[in-house]
């Protein structure tokens, strides 16, 4: 990785991911790899053991940490039973270095949310979403939101409907896209759930997690919801 390295592409990635003072990746490195040249590394380390993962998740190169989340997917893909769970909690337990929205949404939905949905893990810890939405660490939250993207696509959503609903009084922009970018993905199985939450709360919402919300909905209602009217209100 360090022999892939671009500096002048480094530089340019530093917006996208607020490495800037006082930014959420304020202290993240990069070397500057692009992620097809990532996922070669980890089709080559495919099969990795834990302590290798461990050794790049603990790493400050933030491609590094991505290239160990890869082979932590994979790990999870191709294991059994008592290896999905043995990843699920490895992810849990390390997640303070899953701290950037690319780490987030490249990884929750695919480790923990499938674990919850698929092993019957909510069932046996149903508070481990609650918990997450509502921590301090703005990943955690994230972590929470993305993981519901398995329910989603399987037409679940009361998980994603509560979640959001949490979080319409929180402060970061990065929580306002996640969350709209679920409510939007509700909104592609089923128009009718989400209109119910945006007729409840459009309102209250922040104006970003709203417009990614009601982004593919019918102009005219997309329009009713964004100026606080609801249809038939």
């Amino acid at each position: 990785m360090r022999a892939l390295r671009n500096p002048v592409r480094a530089e340019r990635m530093h917006p996208y991911f607020g490495v800037t003072p006082g930014g959420y990746g304020e202290n993240d490195v990069f070397l500057g790899l692009g992620v097809p040249a990532i996922r070669r590394l980890a089709r080559t380390f495919r099969g990795a053991t834990t302590p290798l993962r461990h050794g790049l998740l603990a790493s400050p190169i933030h491609e590094e940490r991505f290239l160990a989340l890869l082979l932590m997917l994979d790990a999870y893909r191709v294991g059994d039973a008592a290896q999905r769970k043995a990843v699920c909690r490895e992810y849990l337990d390390q997640r303070t270095q899953v701290n950037n929205w690319d780490l987030v949404d490249l990884s929750a939905p695919h480790i923990l949310g499938s674990y919850l949905l698929n092993e019957g893990g909510l069932e046996s810890h149903p508070k481990i979403l609650d918990t997450l939405c509502s921590a301090r660490s703005l990943w955690d939250r994230r972590i929470a939101l993305l993981s519901t993207f398995p329910f989603i696509r399987a037409g679940r959503f009361d998980w994603t409907l509560r979640l959001c609903a949490k979080l319409l009084g929180d402060r970061e922009d990065l929580i306002h896209k996640a969350a709209g970018w679920m409510l939007r993905e509700v909104g592609k199985r089923d128009v009718r759930a989400v209109e119910s939450f945006l007729g409840r709360h459009c309102r209250e919402m922040p104006r970003t997690m709203l417009r990614y919300a009601a982004e593919k909905l019918p102009p005219a209602r997309r329009r009713a919801y964004l100026d606080g009217i609801p249809p038939g209100h």
